[in-house]
């Protein structure tokens, strides 16, 4: 290996090892400078507009209420609150409307998928049909003569 191959080598070795060592020191400095408060818990929340923007968080207009989400549950069940009282994300729509309309955006985003799947597959054997169709054809109006055929060199001369 040349000299200058090896002294840029170094020197290539060098910046990024001093870049490894401001990246690490500035990430520690930023975490030690910044503190988090403890989170709210649920319970503390006496209205709705606060409470349901937390996502670990439930309201229930039956027992007006702040509870902490069952995540071990998908649904929350009865036993916590009903889902047409619950509300979750947002005040202004209850649970149950929440699941019909994630349900109808996700069907309406899966049809639309397979209909453009669809739609490509079958463009592309329409096109293929129609160049082989068209080869077919041309091949047909050589035989009969209905096609000039240009491949030799004297064709241009026979048309006069």
């Amino acid at each position: 290996m040349s000299p200058f191959k090896k002294e840029r080598l170094r020197t290539l070795t060098t910046s990024v090892f001093l870049g490894a060592v401001v990246l690490c020191v500035s990430f520690v400095s930023q975490g030690e400078c910044q503190t988090t408060p403890p989170p709210t818990p649920c319970a503390a929340y006496k209205s709705c507009d606060k409470c349901a923007p937390n996502a670990k968080c439930l309201w229930c207009f039956t027992t007006n209420n702040c509870t902490e989400y069952p995540v071990s549950w998908l649904l929350p069940p009865a036993s916590v609150c009903q889902l047409s009282q619950a509300r979750w994300g947002v005040c202004w729509l209850n649970f149950e409307g929440l699941i019909i309309a994630m349900a109808v955006l996700g069907g309406t985003i899966l049809i639309s998928i397979t209909a453009c799947c669809c739609c490509c597959c079958c463009c592309k054997k329409r096109s293929s049909r129609n160049v082989e169709r068209k080869a077919r054809h041309d091949q047909i109006r050589k035989k009969y003569g209905l096609m000039s055929d240009s491949d030799h060199p004297y064709s241009k001369f026979e048309n006069e």
